[in-house]
């Protein structure tokens, strides 16, 4: 398993924040289908410059009737447009904060602190990506498809869901341009045998220079395994549970294989990108 090397050895290499806080006007916070809410906020272009596909922001969830959410709570960023001004976050309500949140209306205000965190790369010999999620993980992974279309790369978007009623962001990829397939468990397509194939497929046709995924540790696992066996790179946004979301606290700790060595990163700080072959299976 390798030694046990310690935050302290990997801390000087984080990148020192440059991140707002400030309150935003909600422009719109609406149901995209049965589960999921967009929620946009208007937001000076000169923040919208600073993100990065793969960041998150820490929101502060109002407090509303018997929800009264303590902490911030860290939610990838699924949209910046710097010409519109605007900000967008896709979540699923699920406890006090995400259910405060769903009480947003038009001229509200919602406290954040961001943009937070590493992003992902694309490289410059990186030509064809191939992004595998599933559920509110193909929202940490719209911005990407933005971010391959303006750099001229061919994008597939590989995109998991319980049933087509809830996969996301399918119109999005559409108009950035990428090849989409959707697999959900509905319909068999999901199970984790059949996206291998449609992945090799993809090797052996057009060719995949770099792997992205979020949301699901089967995916991770898969993607593991084939970026080792045809030497393929890649990235993954990992989800984790935080506090102050600047590092401070220590609370988003996880164990990662880099150089032989075990070592201990923080995923707010560190992360939440990380590289594909040094993330852990949870």
């Amino acid at each position: 398993m390798g030694t046990l090397t310690s935050l302290s050895t990997v801390r000087a290499k984080a990148r020192p924040p440059s991140v707002f806080e400030r309150d935003l006007s909600v422009v719109f916070n609406e149901p995209v289908n049965g589960e999921y809410v967009r929620l946009a906020l208007a937001a000076p272009s000169h923040l919208l410059e600073r993100c990065r596909a793969g960041q998150f922001f820490h929101l502060l969830c109002p407090a509303s009737g018997e929800d009264k959410p303590y902490l911030r709570r860290p939610m990838s960023i699924y949209g910046f447009f710097p010409k519109q001004g605007e900000l967008h976050f896709l979540y699923k309500v699920t406890g006090a904060g995400t259910r405060a949140l769903s009480k947003l209306c038009t001229g509200d205000s919602l406290n954040v602190l961001g943009p937070l965190g590493v992003g992902f790369r694309i490289e410059d010999d990186w030509r064809n990506l191939v992004l595998v999620a599933r559920g509110v993980g193909l929202a940490t992974l719209a911005p990407l498809a933005l971010e391959a279309r303006n750099r001229g790369r061919h994008l597939t978007a590989i995109c998991s869901a319980r049933s087509h009623d809830v996969l996301m962001s399918l119109d999005y990829f559409a108009e950035m341009g990428a090849e989409i397939i959707t697999v959900t468990d509905a319909d068999g397509t999901s199970e984790m045998g059949n996206v291998e194939k449609i992945i090799k497929r993809l090797v052996a046709g057009r060719g995949v220079d770099a792997f992205y995924t979020c949301g699901s540790n089967r995916m991770l696992t898969l993607l593991q395994a084939l970026g080792q066996r045809y030497h393929i790179p890649g990235e993954t946004a990992l989800e984790q549970q935080m506090a102050c979301g600047l590092g401070m606290c220590h609370c988003c700790v996880r164990p990662f294989r880099k150089a032989g060595a075990l070592v201990q990163l923080r995923v707010c700080r560190e992360g939440p990108v990380f590289d594909l072959q040094e993330a852990m299976p949870w």
